[in-house]
């Protein structure tokens, strides 16, 4: 037993040093997003999916292009317009003649869903019919068409972006959609000395080029890695509390009973503690804290507490509606 548990603690070091190489490579593209790029890579330990927000020109699109570099993996784009297809995600079957006999056949001809790395690039600029086309992939890890399932490659992770600002042509996700994916991710400007650093590495004749660190088998190891991490009872009564308390229905709390329309599933408290394994992992620890829960509770919430339209008026976000409940959340 101690033998085995001495092997697992080698693997996971070694395991660990390569994320840590991992976020240098991006880093010498990447200048700052450092929570950004570490909730990425807690989105790949977790088997998951995100979805980035955040004005244009804060590099959301490079951010996971340079990330997909960095992962051996096979990895496709698709810029989500509005006379995006569903078949343009999927594929489509093609005419196709066996030369030998002169007989005629369908072939399906795989769209760009079938890569381990998607990114789905504006993605609220497409219809909700075309964006519905990821749910079966993002969900099963499958799709169908015709009648025939067809398996994805593991591991599969879709990366989201969408802009905030502009609205005008816009269909904005399904909140069924949204609470597919993991996490998601608010990116912010960057600080004065970062931005000072973009404007002098970007406005050269000097690019930086990144190395492959991670495998797909690797990433498939973390996750399986992650899975076993321990969690206590009494963190697990602690999520359940706080995913509870996101319910108007179900809570006491006068701010989440006055803001608050609809509330977070059990999805929410699976992928709370699923990524705060997976924050354990990456910093090295095989041990979930209270720190892990309430990091990972504001990217795995904003996107499942829909708050009312009063608190649109006043302002009121579902972050700060996360806030008031892990205050008033006691972890016994």
């Amino acid at each position: 037993m101690e033998k085995q548990l001495l092997e697992l603690k080698q693997e996971v070091e070694i395991l660990t040093q390569k994320l840590a190489d991992l976020k240098k490579e991006i880093g010498k593209v990447i200048i700052g997003q450092e929570e950004t790029v570490e909730h990425l890579l807690i989105t790949f330990l977790a088997g998951g999916h995100a979805l980035l927000e955040g004005v244009p020109g804060l590099a959301k699109t490079l951010m996971i292009k340079t990330l997909a570099r960095t992962i051996d993996l096979n990895f496709k784009r698709i810029q989500f317009t509005p006379d995006l297809m569903p078949s343009d995600i999927i594929g489509t079957e093609i005419l196709e003649e066996d030369h030998t006999t002169g007989k005629k056949f369908f072939e399906f001809n795989k769209g760009p869903i079938f890569a381990n790395i998607i990114l789905a690039d504006e993605i609220n600029r497409t219809p909700p019919k075309t964006q519905a086309a990821l749910l079966e992939a993002m969900q099963e890890f499958e799709v169908t068409y015709s009648g025939k399932t067809y398996e994805l490659d593991r591991p599969f992770f879709i990366l989201a972006t969408q802009n905030p600002i502009e609205q005008s042509g816009t269909f904005p996700l399904p909140e069924a959609q949204q609470d597919r994916f993991l996490l998601y991710i608010k990116i912010g400007y960057p600080t004065a000395t970062e931005e000072n650093l973009i404007l002098k590495n970007t406005t050269g004749s000097k690019s930086e080029g990144v190395k492959k660190i991670l495998t797909g088998k690797e990433i498939i190891r973390l996750q399986e890695l992650v899975r076993e991490i321990p969690v206590s009872d009494e963190l697990i009564d602690y999520v359940g509390q706080v995913v509870r308390s996101s319910r108007p229905e179900t809570t006491n709390n006068p701010y989440v009973m006055e803001w608050v329309s609809w509330g977070a599933g059990p999805r929410a408290g699976q992928a709370m503690i699923l990524t705060a394994k997976a924050r354990a992992l990456q910093q090295g620890r095989l041990s979930v804290t209270l720190d892990d829960i309430n990091h990972m509770a504001f990217p795995v919430l904003r996107h499942r507490i829909l708050v009312n339209f009063k608190a649109e008026a006043e302002g009121i976000t579902a972050d700060e509606v996360t806030t008031q409940i892990l205050k008033s959340t006691v972890f016994a």
